[in-house]
Formats: structure tokens, C-alpha cells, sequence
């Protein structure tokens, strides 16, 4: 069902400098002060195209990318299909992740062929389409999964990039990137012929699959472009669901600025649904969380300073079954929707619109963060999570419904820059 075909790469040029110093990560976990770093390594960064800033940043992000379309820093490639596979350590293991960059027809979430897992904002899709109105491009890929029964798809895509990469650098973090390119019609359409009855789940970039619609909508109700358009059409990296090399981390939740806090209160009352017990030691939180997640429980570390923290342990599912009788089994039996529920809802009074504008939540996928922001009182506790499965991911999506605002975190980020694509 998913329809997918190669894509008219643009790419650097050996003129802009070294591949490394013109990507950058994704624009939405870049600072300020990063962006003018990756800027001072070399004028070309992609940033200045992804992430402008200005009077007038879209205005400027056009002007530039058509000004480095002229001068040979970007060039066009012939149709291709690109394998990208990057290298990195996670949990003390070196792993792999390897998948292809194409073209995936844009697809309403109705029809069920492309379906989100989570929740987007406004304000970030507002961004993203003023940019694509200004540059007529993709600058990153959309990160999506999909099904391959059979193994058809995975044999193809190791014979693609069985040589050496076209393209090969480690980022500042130390995740090794490659890129191969393949321009050869007949291997393009036999892997384009695997997706015929697939469809993909998006993993990152739900707010750009929405805002690519949106863009696609724009210029069709302006009179700018029919079907069959490039506009009909965004930039993925599709990466087997099965894939070994697969990270998902979790998001931690810290709570500020809620008036009366009180930590005993807060255990009484979650008490209810939860098994509560105290444990010394901040470096235990982390094994022991693991521990449950291999057994499939669902459970949660609360920390509100000292060397203290308590271990949240559901009882039973029966709760979950009456606060949200109407959603699926899949969506009730995320670690996120267990604690949202039944703790920062029911047991701290933070509402679902709360959580959207961030008011007395935020969030951090780092551990050591987590503790330390507490500790020095900055929040009033820490709810530290296990990670989200790929399975749930992919069972919530094929139910037709979305998981809270960061559910997931899929590492590593995949990097900004290698491969470009124009919409016109």
C-alpha cells in the first residue's frame, strides 16, 4: 500500500568542504549557541538552511539555498535510492542501523497506509511549513518503520551497500555515518516493488509528515501544483521493524512549581493503584527499573532528592481498564500512559492540557539530568520511566491511535545534511 521510489538527491559538493562539518543534528535539539558553532566550522552548515534565524529566517533560508544552488555547494543527482547506516554505542554495545532514503507518497492518517504514534504542536508544524514554503525542500528525512515478512527487503538493501560507502565520517557524538547511492532503475523498483502491501509507522518527524500535507494542500489550493507533483511525495528513511540495531530511549518527567507539593501525600494517594517501596541509592534506580521491564511490569522510580527514592509498582491493569475503557489494550499498557493517568493526573491534578503547555512538566531524556536538576531543588521530583517497546509503538499505531507527547526517543537522531530533497 505504501508507494515509495527514488529521490533526485541533493547533496554537497566537494566545494562546500568536508561532509562533517556541513550536517548537524536535528534542528529541534540544537541551541542557539550551538547553531552559531556549527556555522563557525563552515559557512555551508545545513543548519543555516534548517534552522535560520533573522528578521527575516525563512526569507533568508530561501535565498541561501537557492544562491548555493547556483554556485555549485549543493548539486542534484540523478534518480536514486540511498542506503544510510550508522554506527554507535548504546548500553555499553557497539550496534548498527541500516535503512533507505527515498520518496514515500504523502498519505492522509485516515487512510491507514502511513499511520503517527504520537501527538504533534502547532507552533512546531507552523515553523516547519513557513520554512518549506520559503525553500521548497526537505533538509531531513522523516523517520519511519515498517514490516518486512518474508525477509525480502533486508537481502536487497546489505547487496546495496556491500562495498565501500560513498560517504563515510563520525559526528561529534562519535556515531559513525555512511551513506551509499544506488542510480540503478532495476534494483530502485524491485525495492520499491516490496512496498506494495506495507505500510509504515512513523518513528520521529511526525510534525514534518503533517506539514508536508499541509504544504502539499497549500500549493494545490494556490493553483501551484496538480497531482503527481514532487510535492506529493517526502523524504523517509525506512528502517526494517526487526532491525537489531533499533534504540528506543525513555523520556524522563520532572515536575515543578506545583503548589503544596507534598512527596507523602503524593505516595498515599498513588498508593491506591501502586505497591510503594523505599530503596537507598541513586545508582540502583536504573537496574532496577530494568529489572521489571524484563518481566513486563509496569514500574516507576520517583525521586525528590537525597539519596532516598521510591519504586512505584502497578498493581494491576484492572485500573487502567476503568479510566480509559474506550482505548486499546496497546495504547492502556504504555509505561506513559500508566504513570500520566494514574499518577500526574489522578494523583497530582496535572491535567492532559497542562502537559501540552509544559506548565508544571518537562521533560529529559537524560538520567544523570533528571537526578541532578532535582537534587539542587530546581524541580520537586523525578519521575524516572523505562523505555517504550518498538511492538507497542507499532500497536498503537495500527490501532489508530497516538501516544502522549514524548513517548519515545529513538537514538541515534538521524543526522541533518546527507541527502536533500528538492519539491519542485
Amino acid at each position: 500500500m505504501a508507494e515509495i521510489k527514488g529521490i533526485k538527491g541533493v547533496r554537497f559538493s566537494e566545494n562546500a568542504g568536508s561532509i562533517e562539518q556541513l550536517c548537524c543534528p536535528p534542528y529541534d535539539i540544537i541551541s542557539d549557541e550551538q547553531r552559531e558553532q556549527f556555522i563557525a566550522r563552515n559557512e555551508h552548515n545545513v543548519i543555516r538552511l534548517e534552522l535560520p534565524r533573522g528578521e527575516r529566517p525563512y526569507d533568508e533560508a530561501g535565498e541561501v539555498f537557492r544562491r548555493w544552488m547556483d554556485e555549485g555547494v549543493l548539486r542534484r543527482d540523478e534518480e536514486s535510492l540511498y542506503v544510510y547506516e550508522e554506527e554507535f554505542t548504546a548500553y555499553g554495545h557497539t550496534m548498527r542501523i541500516k535503512g533507505i532514503i527515498c520518496c514515500v507518497k504523502l498519505e492522509e492518517f485516515s487512510k491507514g497506509i502511513v499511520l503517527p504514534h504520537e501527538e504533534t504542536l502547532s507552533k512546531a508544524k507552523e515553523d516547519r511549513l513557513n520554512l518549506m514554503k520559503a525553500t521548497s525542500c526537505n533538509f531531513s528525512q522523516i523517520y519511519s518503520l515498517y514490516i518486512d515478512n518474508g525477509n525480502r527487503t533486508r537481502p536487497k538493501v546489505d547487496h546495496l551497500s556491500a562495498g565501500a560507502p560513498d560517504m563515510e565520517f563520525a559526528d561529534e557524538a562519535g556515531v559513525i555515518h555512511r551513506l551509499w547511492a544506488c542510480s540503478e532503475p532495476a534494483q530502485i523498483a524491485a525495492i520499491a516493488g516490496d512496498f506494495g502491501g506495507r505500510k509504515l509507522y512513523i518513528a520521529d518527524g511526525h510534525h514534518r509528515y503533517e506539514t508536508a500535507i499541509n504544504y502539499r494542500n497549500y500549493l494545490r489550493e494556490q493553483g501551484l501544483a496538480k497531482e503527481g507533483d514532487p510535492c506529493d511525495y517526502v523524504m523517509m528513511m525506512l528502517v526494517e521493524m526487526e532491525n537489531e540495531g533499533l534504540v528506543v530511549f525513555p523520556t524522563h518527567r520532572l515536575i515543578r512549581d506545583l503548589p503544596d507539593f507534598d512527596a507523602e501525600k503524593l505516595c498515599a494517594a498513588a498508593g491506591e493503584y501502586f505497591d510503594i517501596q523505599s530503596h537507598n541509592g541513586v545508582s540502583s534506580i536504573m537496574p532496577t527499573l530494568d529489572a521489571y521491564y524484563r518481566k513486563g511490569a509496569k514500574a516507576f522510580a520517583m525521586y525528590t532528592g537525597g539519596d532516598e527514592w521510591k519504586l512505584l509498582l502497578l498493581r494491576s491493569m484492572d485500573s487502567m481498564k476503568e479510566i480509559m475503557p474506550d482505548c486499546s489494550e496497546a495504547l492502556r499498557g504504555l509505561d506513559v500512559s500508566v504513570l500520566h493517568s494514574l499518577v500526574l493526573e489522578r494523583s497530582l491534578g496535572i491535567d492532559k492540557q497542562n502537559m501540552a503547555a509544559q506548565k508544571n512538566l518537562t521533560y529529559t531524556r537524560s538520567f544523570e539530568e533528571a537526578i541532578e536538576r532535582t537534587q539542587n531543588g530546581e524541580f520537586q521530583c523525578a519521575f524516572i520511566l523505562n523505555p517504550t517497546r518498538v511492538t507497542e509503538i507499532r500497536d498503537v499505531a495500527a490501532a489508530g491511535e497516538k501516544m502522549p507527547q514524548k513517548s519515545t526517543y529513538f537514538y541515534p537522531k538521524l543526522i541533518t545534511g546527507l541527502v536533500m530533497n528538492l519539491l519542485k
